[in-house]
């Protein structure tokens, strides 16, 4: 699951997963890079579970080849949110990686008492933004609005004791600076530990947001993980 707006697909580590025998499940979010209907979170969220439920389905798995029975998520950046949220409501997923997740719900508590914060965030947020020519087709206040309405409900470390009951790969970068590792990949952590999690991988490359210079590390850490926890 690529972030916003989703420039850096990661197909790099959806081909080393290939190579290791696993199926991989690429899609854009509606309304982004060309993906019909208007893009907010809740839409966001329905399209990683639409997935998931593809996925899951005998005559989908059949034609692709697939193991319905073994399916599992990786989120980048957005799509590492999508993916916490979407892992801690679903029992039957075995497994998950968050690779310089978001917590958005930070982003919305933060927005909900300061007008300035919340100006910054259409600003950033719609720069990407445009109905008529994209990347994203969305209303930018619309999505900033639902942020701060369900800021709660979208806090990834409050998730944490859902989560904590399966194996988790969580990948920062030192020198991420479009999502902070102290804001965002720290503070699921230490929520993590408090509850207990014990399949908790934490990996932390001296990187930014993308892992530009630990790609072939980072394929390789995803792979093993994957080998021995998810599918074991």
């Amino acid at each position: 699951m690529h972030g916003y707006a989703g420039n850096e697909r990661n197909l790099d580590l959806a081909q080393a997963m290939r190579r290791a025998g696993v199926n991989v499940l690429y899609f854009n979010y509606r309304g982004t890079w060309g993906s019909g209907g208007e893009f907010s979170i809740p839409h966001a969220l329905e399209d990683v579970a639409r997935a998931v439920q593809l996925a899951r389905d005998e005559e989908w798995a059949s034609a692709y080849r697939s193991d319905p029975d073994r399916v599992a998520l990786v989120g980048h950046s957005f799509g590492g949110f999508l993916g916490a949220i979407t892992t801690a409501e679903d029992k039957d997923l075995p497994c998950f990686a968050f690779l310089a997740g978001a917590d958005m719900g930070a982003f919305g508590l933060q927005a909900r008492g300061d007008e300035s914060v919340r100006a910054g965030m259409e600003s950033v947020l719609g720069s990407d933004m445009d109905a008529a020519g994209g990347p994203i087709n969305g209303d930018v206040r619309r999505v900033v609005g639902e942020l701060v309405d369900r800021a709660e409900a979208y806090d990834v470390p409050s998730r944490a004791p859902a989560l904590a009951t399966r194996p988790l790969l969580v990948v920062a970068g030192e020198r991420d600076e479009a999502l902070p590792k102290a804001d965002h990949h720290d503070r699921l952590v230490a929520a993590l530990r408090a509850v207990g999690a014990k399949r908790l991988t934490e990996v932390v490359f001296d990187d930014d947001h993308s892992f530009s210079a630990h790609r072939i590390e980072l394929a390789r850490r995803l792979v093993d993980w994957q080998g021995a926890e998810c599918w074991r």
